[in-house]
């Protein structure tokens, strides 16, 4: 790039200095699709959990495009050719992989758009993105699907061990102040390697994969799965249905103009053209907030106790079980709140109700972490691995919950 003349540069509280590698990164990062992940929080409502928890989409973009500049150079280094344009191309593609998320992310994909999932919504703004910046974003596109014929390419954007996941396990560790999560990323880049077309790890780093493992799995449980998280995003959702229910019974309710359009309009994956792709970019948590403080001086009692209980992180009493959740016992919950705030039964499931949630720290499926052994031969780590654990990682386990209001005193 000879037209360079000033080095961009961000200040990261992970890894110190970022710097952009070039004019065209430099000017995605500063288009309003982009710059819209400032307003979008990494880990929706979990600061209501951790209170440290309030930084954003666009830190961690920052943070991945960080670590594929390392895992570039290693491989490099280690003999793998990357040209500069697919150099670009994996740049792109990591800084863009999460900019579909929605207004605190995964409430959103249950309740503002009908199943369209954030991975869609992320190709539909690189396409868009990439009809803007004169077809340049072609590669990084392939690569991010999947369709380039380089697959480790994509295993670096999009695998089990990935630079998205290097750098979120080890940002929301720094952010949430829990200490399990802080893997050593720098480490597992420097083992990466490349054999017959897909990523793998050098065998001497076979026991950082064991600690990336365990701490996905503790994070998920302290923090991703954390009880009261769950019972948070899970209201939230139920404030955006019963949003939803009001306004389409011709209930007028003050939000913003974005928010109302995805309110009032059932979008699934086949109304998302560019107008609608355009609503969507103007739609961050101050929408839902904003709406949430508006919405706590309704009339219907629903709406606006699950708005308090959420601005006033007055939540609903959580019970996680090993076992599914007993239909009585949700029956007699839904039965007293029906009978103490005089609600329909239909209403009162709004506060009583029940899910799981499940922890695979690791998956033993098609995209298996491989371990490069010095011989040249490839294998699973979880068969790689002197630690028994690793195949108790690869289990599911499910715990089940149940919410349900507190009873006050």
């Amino acid at each position: 790039m000879a037209n360079r003349t000033k080095l961009k540069i961000f200040n990261d509280p992970i890894y110190g200095f970022i710097t952009i590698p070039s004019e065209r990164i430099f000017k995605i990062i500063a288009h309003p699709f982009f710059q819209r992940l400032r307003r979008i929080s990494q880990m929706g409502l979990s600061y209501l959990v951790y209170p440290g928890a309030h930084h954003t989409r666009f830190h961690h973009a920052l943070g991945g495009l960080h670590l594929m500049q390392k895992a570039i150079e290693i491989l490099r280094f280690k003999g793998v050719p990357i040209s500069e344009e697919e150099e670009e191309a994996l740049h792109i593609a990591i800084l863009l992989h999460d900019i579909g998320h929605g207004p605190f992310s995964h409430a959103m994909e249950h309740s503002i758009v009908e199943g369209v999932s954030h991975e869609r919504i992320s190709l539909l703004f690189m396409e868009e993105l990439n009809a803007e910046f004169n077809q340049s974003l072609t590669l990084a596109i392939e690569i991010f699907k999947g369709s380039y014929h380089r697959k480790f390419m994509n295993q670096l954007v999009s695998s089990q061990l990935d630079m998205d996941r290097l750098d979120y396990l080890k940002r929301d560790s720094f952010y949430t102040g829990v200490p399990e999560g802080n893997i050593n990323s720098e480490r597992i880049i420097t083992m990466l390697h490349v054999a017959d077309n897909h990523l793998v790890i050098e065998e001497k780093g076979i026991y950082s994969v064991e600690k990336f493992l365990v701490a996905r799995r503790l994070m998920y449980w302290q923090v991703y799965l954390h009880k009261t998280g769950v019972a948070a995003e899970q209201l939230l959702i139920r404030v955006l249905k019963r949003a939803k229910e009001l306004m389409s019974a011709g209930v007028d309710l003050p939000c913003s103009p974005a928010l109302t359009y995805f309110l009032k309009n059932k979008i699934v994956l086949e109304d998302f053209n560019s107008a609608t792709l355009k609503i969507f970019s103007k739609l961050d948590d101050y929408d839902i907030i904003s709406a949430m403080k508006l919405w706590v001086d309704q009339e219907d009692f629903v709406l606006r106790n699950l708005c308090e209980m959420i601005l006033n992180r007055d939540l609903l009493k959580v019970k996680l079980k090993k076992k599914p959740i007993d239909k009585k016992r949700i029956q007699k919950h839904i039965q007293a709140v029906q009978k103490k705030y005089k609600l329909s039964a239909e209403e009162a499931e709004y506060f009583v109700f029940s899910g799981d949630i499940t922890n695979v720290a690791y998956s033993s499926g098609t995209d298996k972490i491989q371990i490069l052994h010095k011989n040249g031969k490839t294998s699973d780590v979880a068969i790689a691995s002197d630690q028994l654990n690793l195949k108790a990682l690869s289990v599911p386990v499910i715990k089940y919950f149940i919410c349900y209001p507190k009873t006050k005193h």
